[in-house]
């Protein structure tokens, strides 16, 4: 079997693409039956190479920084690209949160014994070749290096042109570190090389890649689901919002939506649209407004919030249906929850939304008819991230309804398989 033979519609397949891809696939049933002793001695051989990479990583990441600069690339994708002494570290310290996880192979889901005396038991098992697709954001070579190695995948990485320089230090690290506990390099590899035409046969690489998990803008990730042969977990842009509800404590909502837009903003469960109940607007507004300003954030409002503060910039449509990952926020006034549910229907992209209340009754029904895959009462939205819920890490948050749905870490990297134990039994 080729990339030929599996994409027909591609008009060149590049001999040593394929190769690499082979070679992903011969890896990824070594790493199938490793033990959990030898998963975590790689883990602690990369970490132990993130301590100590800061001269080889931090010039290389500063040489695609100085490239994003002169590209003219927007402030929240040169912070996702940034790395530093102290992010560097933090990926150290992630990996060894992954390596003290569970190993989530050969748990047993589910099972029973037949009245023939058959014993059924599913378990789970890794995908295998798992690729991803992602800009600008070296974190996630790290991030999902070490949950491909934890659940028993190879992975497969195109980080794109932004971080071209950082990754190729990253991948070359990680794969010595596999190398010195006697595992196959092949295991991480990366497709940068290759360029967009490696992206895009990386997307028809059917046979060779299990699944693709794309990360990025609402325009990359689209256009992996719409043009990729290989089954997608669809991670989402994330058009996030918080209401404010009419009994919402005003310290209480200053703090929640200040650090939900300013702790990171540049990342997708940053707030972009606070919702305002009409009858605690003109009480939560000026403290909020005050707050956020002081911080620099560009404030836009509906006609009815410019009526409680006419400095507010006009908000459109467009403004509350983007995902600006900058320091910009946008402000809607509504009659009631029924207005900010439909509000949030509208133009959320399903990922994180938050309520702020004192009404647990309006809480519940928040939780329960918001469809998003992480709903939230009285917590900033930053905290839907699978190194907060306690994963180690995260492959992305799934805004998907198949296989996995929110922060993604060891079990939504695997699959499963039904593992049937007879004594001879045949069927009648």
């Amino acid at each position: 079997m080729t990339l030929t033979d599996l994409a027909p519609d591609t008009r060149t397949v590049d001999p040593a693409l394929e190769a690499l891809l082979a070679a992903s696939v011969t890896a990824s049933r070594a790493l199938s039956t490793l033990t959990t002793e030898r998963k975590d001695a790689a883990l602690t051989a990369i970490a132990d190479a993130l301590d100590g990479a800061a001269d080889r990583v931090l010039p290389a990441n500063e040489r695609d920084l100085q490239r994003g600069r002169e590209q003219g690339i927007s402030k929240g994708l040169m912070d996702r690209l940034r790395l530093d002494a102290d992010r560097l570290a933090g990926l150290a310290a992630a990996v060894r949160d992954v390596r003290g996880l569970p190993d989530p192979v050969g748990v047993v889901v589910r099972g029973s014994r037949l009245p023939n005396g058959l014993q059924l038991s599913q378990v789970r098992v890794p995908f295998g070749v798992v690729g991803a697709i992602y800009e600008a954001r070296p974190n996630v070579t790290v991030d999902i290096a070490a949950l491909a190695l934890k659940s028993g995948n190879a992975v497969v990485l195109r980080g794109g042109s932004a971080a071209e320089h950082t990754n190729r230090e990253l991948v070359g690290l990680l794969q010595g570190a596999l190398q010195s506990v006697g595992l196959p390099a092949e295991a991480v590899q990366t497709i940068d090389e290759f360029g967009r035409a490696g992206a895009q046969q990386l997307m028809r690489a059917r046979g060779f890649v299990d699944v693709l998990i794309p990360r990025g803008s609402a325009d990359l990730i689209q256009t992996v689901v719409r043009e990729s042969t290989v089954p997608v977990i669809e991670t989402g842009a994330g058009v996030v919002h918080v209401f404010l509800d009419a009994t919402a404590d005003a310290q209480t909502a200053v703090d929640i939506v200040h650090n939900a837009k300013v702790q990171r903003p540049s990342v997708c469960n940053a707030v972009e649209t606070v919702v305002v109940h009409r009858d605690a607007a003109a009480r939560l507004l000026p403290p909020l407004i005050e707050s956020l300003r002081a911080s620099g954030v560009v404030l836009r409002g509906d006609d009815r919030a410019r009526a409680i503060e006419a400095s507010l910039e006009a908000a459109t449509e467009e403004d509350f249906a983007t995902e600006h990952m900058a320091l910009e926020l946008s402000i809607a006034v509504v009659d009631d929850l029924d207005a900010a549910l439909e509000h949030i229907r509208r133009f959320s992209t399903r990922h994180t939304e938050s309520i702020v209340t004192a009404d647990m009754a309006n809480a519940e029904r928040f939780l329960a008819e918001v469809d998003s895959a992480v709903v939230m009462v009285n917590a900033s939205t930053r905290f839907s991230d699978g190194g907060e819920f306690g994963f180690g890490a995260e492959v992305g948050i799934s805004t998907q309804k198949l296989h996995a749905r929110g922060p993604m870490g060891l079990p939504e990297l695997t699959s499963t398989k039904w593992i049937v134990r007879g004594a001879g039994q045949v069927r009648g």
